[in-house]
């Protein structure tokens, strides 16, 4: 069984990425799990979450069914945030471009929070 090799590279932002082999021919670099976590996917998914919890109790309280809303919640986390980006680049605010990570992040916590909702 082949070994696979990391590396440590330096982003943009000076910080430290792991390089993990994707296929034979190309490779990803993953950032720090505590870099993943950012204030805007935090901020996203509790917006989403909220409107998502609203819609979840709402439905099931009158028709008693539980809707899934798992692909429109990273959707829309993904709209969300690109927007954010978006409007603070012409803003002239420097960001860091969105990444998979953070709209993973907000998928996760968005369903979490409508599951909780309606769960109790």
């Amino acid at each position: 069984m082949e070994e696979i090799s990391r590396k440590a590279v330096e982003n943009f932002e000076g910080q430290t990425r792991e390089e993990v082999p994707d296929d034979e021919d190309s490779k990803r670099t993953l950032m720090p799990w505590k870099s993943q976590i950012t204030i805007r996917s935090l901020v996203a998914s509790v917006f989403i979450g909220i409107i998502y919890s609203i819609v979840s109790m709402k439905l099931g309280l009158t028709t008693g069914l539980i809707p899934n809303l798992n692909v429109s919640a990273a959707l829309l986390g993904y709209v969300f945030l690109k927007t954010w980006t978006t409007v603070l680049q012409k803003l002239g605010i420097k960001t860091a471009p969105f990444t998979k990570q953070e709209n993973t992040m907000v998928q996760t916590c968005a369903v979490a929070c409508y599951a909780i909702a309606f769960g109790g």
